[in-house]
Parts: structure tokens; sequence; C-alpha cells
């Protein structure tokens, strides 16, 4: 039996989809782009020493190794599409709460109070694609969050609110 079925509140299990009740703010769909173009760059690397490898040794070995590159790279690609579309974050009243993973989901909860700054900031490549990322930074290391894939106007909202809000809650502590 869960909460809900209890006249609590609904639970959720680490088995069980992302929290319902929430409303999801989605991230930019351009992240896409970002992360296969840093692949693309990678795997060409990978394909050029690769194919150098075959073309001076003549070994079938590189063939092979090629192959297995190159179907990894396509894997690859399909799983970023699929991981960039389950980021979302939601803001809460006491917490900010961020989500994505596909194999290993993570949902990470950050409580404004708990916040000591928050950073925005975008690479030549995440500009080039009007896209920011905001950094939280926590007292402990491991509850750091981040939310990638906002457009700058959204990162420089969401940043300041999460000071403002940061800097209410913990003027209570």
């Amino acid at each position: 039996m869960s909460g809900a079925d209890l006249g609590g509140p609904p639970t959720v299990g680490p088995l069980e989809p992302w929290p319902a009740t929430v409303r999801w703010q989605p991230i930019s769909r351009d992240l896409i782009w970002v992360q296969l173009i840093r692949m693309g760059v990678l795997l060409a690397v990978v394909v050029v020493a690769v194919a150098l490898g075959w073309a001076f040794s003549g070994h079938w070995v590189f063939a092979l190794v090629l192959g297995v590159v190159l179907l990894l790279g396509a894997l690859r690609a399909v799983s970023v599409v699929r991981a960039v579309r389950a980021w979302g974050y939601a803001e809460r009243e006491d917490d900010l709460l961020v989500r994505h993973g596909l194999l290993v989901r993570r949902l990470s909860i950050v409580p404004y109070a708990r916040m000591q700054f928050v950073d925005v900031s975008a690479g030549p490549l995440e500009r080039a694609f009007d896209l920011a990322t905001v950094q939280l930074h926590t007292a402990a290391a491991a509850s750091d969050a981040r939310v990638p894939g906002l457009r700058p106007a959204e990162a420089s909202r969401l940043r300041d609110r999460l000071t403002a809000l940061g800097e209410d809650r913990a003027e209570g502590l």
C-alpha cells in the first residue's frame, strides 16, 4: 500500500516513475545537438586513429575495433537523445527537484536553505546554441545538482530565484 492508499500523500518508490504530483520543467532539446556534436568530435578522433592504425598495419583487429566503435557511437547517439529528454527540474516551496537518467534514475532534492551559491555557466558550444547550465552548490559536495540546457534568460531567472530563496531560508537557521 502506498501513502495515497492510506489517505496520506502519495509515496514514490525507488523503482516507480518520477513523482507525478510535481510540475516538471523540461530543458531545451537543443542540448541534444550540443551533446551529439561533442560526441561526434570525440568519435571522429577515435575513428581516425583506428583507421590510421588499420591503414599502416593492415591487421584485421583494427577493422573489428572500427566496427565496434561505430556501433557504440550509434548506440550512444540514441541514448543521448533519450537522456536529454529525461532531464527536468521542479521548483517547490522549500526545495528544488532535479531529475535525470535512463537506466539509473537520479532525483536530487536540494533544500533552498542548504544552498551556498548558484553558478550559471555556458561553454562555447552551449553559447552557440543559446544555452546555459545552472549549478547549485551546497555544503555537502555529494548533494550538488545541476540543470543543463536552459536558455540564458531562464538560467538567470532560476539563479536569482534560488539565490533569493536560499538567503531567505538561511536566515531562519
